[in-house]
């Protein structure tokens, strides 16, 4: 919902039960007003003059009242109509002044607060009122010659006669007349400000609805992320496994039953992450208990071995004082090693592969090469390089993903590391003994 500049917004025109309740206000001052006709004519209150016949009383008295049935659903044709009117009996010396004064009163307070065009609704108003104060300098200079001389007998004070009643004719048509004008504008600014608030609620309606969409969205896209992850890495070594084993179920029983073992144990582990992931999904909104932590740096390791299970020649390299890493970055960086040794089992047809991650000085760095194949340029659209990125760039990290001018293919990220996460963690190790530990295990398979 779009909020329209404040002049050229348009108030909605009344509902059903308004204009019904138009009607029976508009008939119940009608009948008022005759009542008043019928008093004044009783106590021969003719203080305008000489009244006309009486059927005219009726039509003057009528016609400025009933036209209120409809001030909402038409307010300035109904201002124009009572205006006119109004002047006419005055000019006719009819003789109720009382309601037909409020009813004037009514028209114009309704023209400010109702009418849908307020450029035109102050115009119009504003002419009312002008015209007014017209017709009663008009009646004063018409009337002043025709006062009798005893009208006044009784004055005492400072001021003319007849000044002092000129003076309080006008002050009283300018505090009618005035409040009229501003009351009506009042109302139009509390509806405007009404609509607006509206407006704004919806507005945050919407965005709310939006921020649970993307929530939602969000959320999706991250089970998908995990389950790619998990499921894409496992069955990869499951798959080469079982490719092994058929090659050498004949020949060479022992190793098959190695494959058989790495199979059900790759099984096994994709089994508890997806339950693990389906314990988290399932956990209730309120609930305080932290969701169950993917793997961290710590687990590389295990990569490692999995891919060398499967039959590639794998070496894991430690550089640097390994410090604590904050539990996201720790995560995300096993992740995107996870899919990098994924890629190599599935797609590269690689026999070595080469794993290190680097403590830096403000970083930390996991850096997988193998031997494979190469396709030439990354496809940016596979889900696995999405979700690399979309991890790495969600710590402020670089990834660099392609073929390596050797030959062979080569996934790097690298993450900054805040300020506090600068001391070591347990005692310093050699990078070169581990690499070559890791690199003396033969493969199984």
């Amino acid at each position: 919902m779009t909020v329209a500049p404040r002049e050229e917004w348009r108030r909605p025109g009344p509902t059903t039960e308004q204009r019904r309740f138009d009607l029976w206000i508009g008939l119940a001052v009608t009948g008022l007003a005759l009542v008043s006709l019928t008093l004044a004519r009783s106590a021969g209150a003719f203080l305008l003059g000489p009244p006309p016949s009486g059927p005219e009383q009726l039509f003057w008295t009528v016609a400025v009242t009933l036209p209120l049935i409809w001030r909402r659903r038409w307010p300035l044709a109904t201002l124009l109509i009572v205006s006119v009117v109004f002047i006419g009996a005055q000019a006719r010396s009819a003789p109720e002044t009382q309601f037909s004064a409020w009813a004037l009163f009514c028209v114009i307070y309704t023209a400010g607060a109702w009418g849908q065009d307020h450029r035109l609704a102050r115009r119009l108003r504003i002419g009312v009122i002008v015209t007014m104060f017209t017709w009663l300098g008009v009646y004063y200079a018409v009337t002043i010659d025709h006062i009798p001389a005893d009208s006044f007998d009784d004055a005492v004070g400072p001021v003319p006669p007849v000044l002092a009643a000129m003076v309080t004719g006008v002050l009283v048509n300018v505090l009618t007349l005035g409040f009229a004008y501003f009351f009506g504008e009042t109302a139009w600014v509390a509806a405007r400000r009404e609509h607006e608030l509206r407006a704004q609620a919806e507005d945050l309606r919407r965005s709310q609805a939006e921020a649970r969409e993307r929530a939602v969205l969000g959320e999706r896209v991250r089970i998908a992320r995990e389950l790619h992850d998990v499921v894409a890495h496992h069955v990869s070594v499951m798959g080469v496994q079982a490719s092994a084993c058929r090659r050498v179920f004949d020949r060479d029983p022992d190793k098959a039953r190695t494959a058989l073992s790495a199979i059900e144990q790759s099984a096994r582990t994709a089994v508890d992450e997806l339950r693990r992931m389906l314990g988290v999904l399932r956990t209730s909104a309120g609930t305080d208990a932290a969701p169950p932590t993917a793997g961290g740096v710590e687990r590389i390791d295990e990569l490692v071995a999995r891919a060398r299970a499967a039959g590639l020649t794998a070496t894991l390299g430690v550089y640097g004082d390994p410090v604590a890493l904050p539990e996201s970055v720790s995560q995300t960086a096993y992740r995107v090693t996870q899919e990098a040794v994924t890629n190599t089992l599935k797609h590269a047809e690689a026999a070595l592969l080469d794993v290190r991650v680097r403590y830096l000085a403000r970083e930390v760095e996991v850096d997988v090469t193998d031997d494979g194949r190469t396709s030439g340029r990354a496809n940016p659209a596979g889900l696995g390089l999405i979700g690399m990125r979309e991890r790495v760039s969600a710590h402020d990290g670089d990834l660099e993903v392609g073929p390596r001018a050797g030959g062979g293919w080569r996934v790097r990220a690298r993450f900054p590391l805040a300020a506090s996460a600068e001391l070591p963690v347990g005692p310093q190790r050699e990078s070169g003994d581990r690499h070559q530990a890791a690199a003396g295990a033969e493969p199984s398979a």
